[in-house]
C-alpha cells in the first residue's frame, strides 16, 4: 500500500509518498508527469516521517544528501538514469551529454532526458542539477522556475558566481 501526505516547503507544497520498501515520489504543486494515485492512500510511516525531515533540512541547507530508502518504479534504464542523478554531488551541474555518458549511452541524450524527465524522486535524485550544454535551465517536471530555485538554494546556477561582500 502507498501511503502518502501533503507537506509545506519554501519549494511550495509537495505531496511524499512512501510504502514499506521506501519513497515512491515527490511531487511538486504543478507536476508534468503526476503519478497515478488509484492505489494511494493518506496516512504516515517511518519512511514519510524520515523523508519530510530530510526535506526540511535541505531546505535550511544543513542537508546536502539524502539517506532514505528509495522504491522508485521504472523501466531498467530510467532506474539506471535516476541511479546516476544520486552521484551528481550537492551544488554541481552537469549537462545531458554528460548524464548520457556517465550511463554508458553517449548517443542517447534525448532517451536520457526523458527519463530524467519522469524522475518520481525529485530534489532525492537531483534532476534539476542537469541543465544544458549551454548553461540553459531545460526541461523540469516542476516548471523552470522551480529548478532555478533549487539550483539557487544550492548555489549552482549557471553563470552566477559567488561575491565576496
Amino acid at each position: 500500500m502507498i501511503l502518502h501526505r501533503r507537506i509545506e516547503s519554501p519549494a511550495g507544497p509537495l505531496v511524499i509518498a512512501a510504502d514499506d520498501t521506501g519513497l515512491r515520489h515527490i511531487e511538486f504543486y504543478q507536476n508534468r508527469h503526476p503519478a497515478d494515485r488509484d492505489d494511494w492512500q493518506g496516512g504516515d510511516n517511518d519512511v514519510l516521517q524520515a523523508a519530510e525531515a530530510q526535506l526540511d533540512e535541505y531546505f535550511a541547507g544543513s542537508r546536502t544528501r539524502f539517506e532514505l530508502p528509495l522504491a522508485p518504479q521504472g523501466t531498467a534504464f530510467q532506474l539506471g538514469v535516476w541511479q546516476e542523478l544520486a552521484r551528481i554531488p550537492y551544488g554541481v551541474t552537469i549537462s545531458y551529454a554528460e548524464l548520457a555518458h556517465r550511463v554508458g549511452k553517449p548517443t542517447a541524450t534525448r532517451a536520457v532526458g526523458a527519463a530524467n524527465g519522469r524522475n518520481p524522486l525529485p530534489i532525492v535524485l537531483p534532476c534539476h542539477r542537469v541543465i544544458g550544454a549551454d548553461g540553459a535551465l531545460t526541461g523540469f517536471g516542476g516548471g523552470l522556475p522551480m529548478k532555478e530555485f533549487l539550483l539557487k538554494l544550492e548555489g549552482a546556477m549557471p553563470g552566477e558566481q559567488a561575491g565576496l561582500f
